[in-house]
């Protein structure tokens, strides 16, 4: 069954947790019991439900203290992600555990306890947790090798429809496609060319499949379905357009060098012109999913919502906000990006704290868009996150002096700074999502 904006997981898994509670891992179990928290990472989470005791013994190098059975590679690659975006170099144990949760497939699961054990047919080696493992390996380099062969992996999954689904086999979905190509764009593919041995359908095709064009309702153009009901219908969710749309622009999770850049404006699709039955261009969809996104949030003070199941009413999404974000910034769409900061800025303090996936989607969000990650609402994201891992083996001079964090929270006057100096395009190599990064439904 497909929801709509806001609603947790489209599409329950039998026995395991959602796709979009695994997306949202490290931050629902950090703070479920506060405030709702669907992060940059899937955790099986309900209200009320109890979190997950952390194993008598955290493996060496991981980040966060919560039980990684859910989250440990998706946190782990963010938070190498991010401190490789700010210029920290990662202790080496850190990127070892990671390289070492690889699969002899080339796959990853989502956490092996033991990873000198032998993967076999049961082992949860799964198209997100691979795809985001290849963003940060091939962003940190040395491990080509590993890169090629996840990259292959994921290859010999792609779906007829030339689309992926969350595990092997899965039906195609906006939020895994979207997070693939983010990684095939990390490892340097083109994504043009990646197709199925038994199809034509390129990975871009697939995922306009899952984008909604002039025939849908006016304030719904533009927004990405995670996948189409049983009629084929497409119903609008903002995860699902937060990944579809970094995608789009030929983003992944790691922004590469800010660089000034024109602003663009996040356009609804023109449906009303003599030539609106023509296919739009590429610009022209991801500005249609960038003011999808900045209408959703407008909304809703900036921000955007989840319902959480057992509950009635929607609270804030501080994660897939924050993937937002990346993805308004990626295309360029600062004006649309500069509203939803703001708010992280104000009120994700405690859905961060302690949580590396968060901290390291909020640092990512902050750079993109040209603020500090180091005075972030008066927090310094940068030193939390390094706070949750290993000690990193260095870091840039000129950004490891003494940065400060308040216990105050609100905004930053960095912002006005980070706005009028010009605008900054992120440029560099391929997703997630957030997204699907989150990035991230399931």
């Amino acid at each position: 069954m497909l929801h709509h904006p806001g609603e947790i997981s489209p599409r329950p898994r039998p026995g395991g947790p959602s796709r979009h509670s695994r997306l949202r891992r490290a931050a629902a179990l950090t703070a479920v019991s506060a405030t709702l928290c669907v992060t940059a990472a899937p955790a099986a989470f309900a209200a009320g439900s109890p979190k997950p005791a952390a194993p008598a013994k955290l493996p060496a190098g991981l980040y966060g203290t919560k039980d990684p059975k859910f989250d440990g590679v998706w946190r782990q690659s963010v938070a190498l992600i991010a401190q490789d975006t700010v210029k920290v170099t990662p202790a080496p144990e850190a990127v070892d555990w990671l390289a070492g949760q690889q699969c002899a497939s080339g796959g990853f699961a989502e956490f092996r306890a033991d990873a000198d054990k032998v993967c076999d047919k049961k082992t949860p080696v799964d198209s997100n947790a691979t795809g985001l493992a290849v963003q940060a390996l091939a962003a940190l380099g040395g491990h080509g090798d590993a890169v090629k062969k996840a990259v292959n992996w994921l290859k010999s999954l792609q779906n007829k429809d030339g689309g992926w689904g969350y595990y092997p086999g899965d039906p195609s979905d906006a939020n895994s496609t979207s997070l693939v190509i983010g990684a095939l764009i990390a490892a340097g593919e083109n994504t043009q060319d990646v197709k199925p041995r038994k199809g034509k359908t390129s990975a871009y095709e697939a995922l306009d499949g899952f984008r909604l064009g002039c025939d849908a309702e006016k304030g719904e153009r533009g927004a990405f379905a995670y996948q189409p009901d049983k009629k084929g219908k497409l119903a609008p969710n903002a995860d699902a357009t937060a990944a579809g749309a970094l995608a789009l622009v030929g983003r992944g999770l790691h922004p590469g060098r800010p660089i000034k850049s024109a602003a663009q404006d996040a356009e609804p699709l023109d449906c009303g012109s003599a030539d609106a039955k023509d296919e739009p261009d590429t610009e022209a969809k991801a500005a249609a999913s960038a003011a999808y996104l900045a209408a959703t949030m407008k909304k809703t003070d900036g921000h955007l919502t989840a319902v959480a199941p057992g509950a009635d009413k929607p609270a804030p999404d501080y994660a897939n906000t924050a993937d937002a974000v990346i993805a308004l910034a990626a295309g360029g769409y600062l004006d649309a990006a500069r509203s939803p900061l703001t708010w992280l800025e104000q009120h994700a303090r405690t859905w961060s704290k302690g949580n590396p996936a968060g901290l390291g989607s909020l640092i990512i969000a902050a750079h993109a868009t040209g603020a500090d990650p180091r005075d972030f609402g008066g927090q310094d994201l940068v030193r939390q996150l390094n706070a949750t891992g290993p000690k990193p083996a260095a870091q840039a001079p000129e950004e490891g002096g003494d940065a400060h964090d308040t216990e105050q929270e609100g905004g930053s006057d960095g912002m006005s700074t980070a706005w009028t100096v010009g605008a900054f395009l992120v440029a560099g190599i391929g997703i997630g999502f957030l997204i699907s990064g989150r990035k991230k439904k399931a």
